[in-house]
């Protein structure tokens, strides 16, 4: 523990220096050790990642613009990553924290991450990012407040919970990637967890008259859930960064890797009552709940837990179709949301993406546009930085199904920086799909059944669809999202079901400007680790 602490104190010095002599935006510091220690998620102990002994890990509170510095130590027994959901690193994939961009922190290392929030708000969460950690815990939550100077289009809320919740697995990390690795799909889930903890493990108190924030991701591995609450409505006011149209809800569907804001008036009579979360699109439903509890109650939870909806499809593409852009709230900056007028842009190439389950050499995969995505031995962004030769081929992936066989490759896709692409996920399985892109943003213009083609165009939300960072896309469907190329850098696209994203649904988007300035793109971090064929080169003089 003295290297750990030693490092710290070097790093934090080092950075309040330039804090203090640079007048730039604020800087917020974290210092994490990361561990294993037994859980009992489900009752059952379990060897589970910790963060400075916590699960789910620290929540990080920061303000749009903030910088954010974030010393990992990993004290694991295996190399460790952490990448950050939503957090779009401008300019700065460096610091993205997946295999394509960074080398894992070996055991018994640190790696100090430097971000940046920039232009940001909302409700985010981290995760890690490597084989099948995501199933042993070490996520947690993102809250990016807006500044005091930019109004928000609605009133102050009288607290704030982070929920994260999702599908739960009694088998350890380790059994789950070796059940993957050896052709097989997993098992169905567990349980639910909420906030680490299954049913009424969790409580969350509130004032009886008073309005509270609710910040709700989807951390889970392989399932869509639905939240409710026990006689109580929810008012949708942010979307992974985008204040939304303030409609209301009884229920909500949020699929892997989502985020939602809502705010919950407690004006019921003064008892407890149930938050639940269940499976959605899954032949066998499973729950979990949790309190609401008034601190001026006068009884425990009473009947049962308030069901929602389970395999209906239909109603959830509406719900998804009904979430709209708040066009006159001021997100990060105080120019209305409204003021980008994506529908009038033209676009400047058409991506469509199809999902598949192949078998390949007698092993379960899956692929995007037949290539089935395999890790490099040298991470993506500096094999590239350092021009190595060997480790990926641009256009490796192309922009249309090909209908041929699935293949392995370690597939990039090239784009023009300052572009505006349409891209077309398009799914002819029959289960639902979660699909999320690094770095970025994008327009959620289209979803409906059955198979896309241009016609479809005429059905487009052009004028206030929600932007967001993760979509879905239900089974026989397609979902079509507008999304400018504004972010240099090399970018995961990436199957939000980790089974899927681990056995090849994935692929990287190298977005390129042919300008070397730091104008576009930030350069290669002086503490940058290296790996694979980048061993023994050099980053920037210190």
């Amino acid at each position: 523990m003295g290297l750990y602490t030693s490092v710290c104190c070097v790093i934090l010095v080092a950075l309040l220096t330039v804090t203090c002599t640079s007048g730039e935006d604020p800087y917020r510091f974290y210092n994490w050790n990361v561990t294993y220690g037994d859980i009992y998620p489900l009752g059952l102990k379990q060897r589970g990642i910790l963060i400075n002994g916590q699960f789910p890990g620290p929540q990080i509170e920061s303000v749009t613009n903030d910088n954010l510095i974030i010393n990992v130590f990993n004290s694991l027994d295996e190399p460790f990553l952490l990448s950050w959901n939503g957090v779009q690193q401008r300019r700065n994939s460096w610091q993205d924290g997946v295999f394509g961009t960074n080398c894992p922190i070996p055991p018994g290392q640190n790696f100090t991450y430097v971000l940046q929030v920039k232009d940001q708000i909302g409700s985010y969460f981290y995760f890690p990012s490597l084989g099948f950690h995501k199933a042993a815990g070490g996520f947690g939550g993102i809250k990016i407040a807006s500044r005091s100077v930019i109004p928000v289009p609605f009133p102050p809320p009288a607290g704030d919970f982070t929920i994260l919740a999702g599908d739960w697995f009694s088998k350890n990390h380790t059994d789950l990637k070796a059940i993957l690795d050896s052709g097989n799909n997993l098992p169905f889930p567990d349980g639910l967890l909420i906030n680490g903890r299954g049913s009424n493990g969790f409580t969350f108190t509130v004032d009886q008259g008073k309005t509270y924030r609710l910040r709700i991701s989807n951390v889970g591995l392989t399932t869509s859930i639905n939240f409710r609450i026990q006689g109580h409505k929810m008012l949708l006011v942010e979307v992974e960064g985008t204040h939304s149209l303030q409609n209301t809800y009884s229920s909500l569907d949020i699929h892997l890797g989502q985020s939602y804001s809502v705010l919950v008036t407690a004006d019921q009579p003064a008892q407890d009552y149930y938050i639940v979360v269940s499976t959605r699109f899954t032949s066998e439903v499973l729950s979990a709940t949790s309190i609401l509890h008034y601190s001026n109650s006068a009884g425990s939870v009473s009947g049962p837990p308030p069901g929602g909806p389970t395999t209906q499809i239909d109603w959830s593409l509406e719900q998804a179709r009904s979430l709209r852009r708040n066009l006159t709230a001021s997100g990060p900056r105080p120019n209305p949301q409204g003021s980008y007028h994506y529908g009038l842009i033209n676009t400047t190439r058409t991506i469509r993406l199809t999902s598949s389950a192949p078998i390949i050499d007698g092993k379960q995969r899956y692929a995007v546009n037949s290539v089935s995505f395999i890790q490099p031995d040298t991470p993506l962004k500096l094999a590239d930085y350092f021009k190595i030769s060997g480790v990926f081929s641009i256009g490796s992936i192309q922009d249309n199904p090909t209908g041929g066989g699935a293949y392995l490759q370690t597939s990039v896709m090239n784009a023009d920086f300052r572009g505006f692409a349409e891209l077309v996920f398009e799914n002819p399985e029959d289960t639902v799909q979660s699909w999320h892109i690094d770095g970025h943003s994008f327009f959620v213009v289209g979803m409906d059944g059955g198979q896309w083609e241009p016609a479809s165009r005429l059905r487009y939300n052009l004028r206030d669809t929600i932007s967001r960072c993760t979509v879905q896309v239900y089974p026989n469907s397609w979902t079509a999202i507008y999304m400018p190329l504004d972010n240099v850098g090399m970018w995961n696209v990436r199957s939000e079901n980790w089974a899927r994203q681990y056995l090849g649904q994935q692929f990287y988007l190298r977005v390129y400007s042919p300008a070397n300035s730091w104008r576009d793109e930030y350069p290669i971090p002086r503490n940058a680790l290296l790996c694979g064929r980048a061993l023994g080169r050099r980053t920037r003089p210190l």
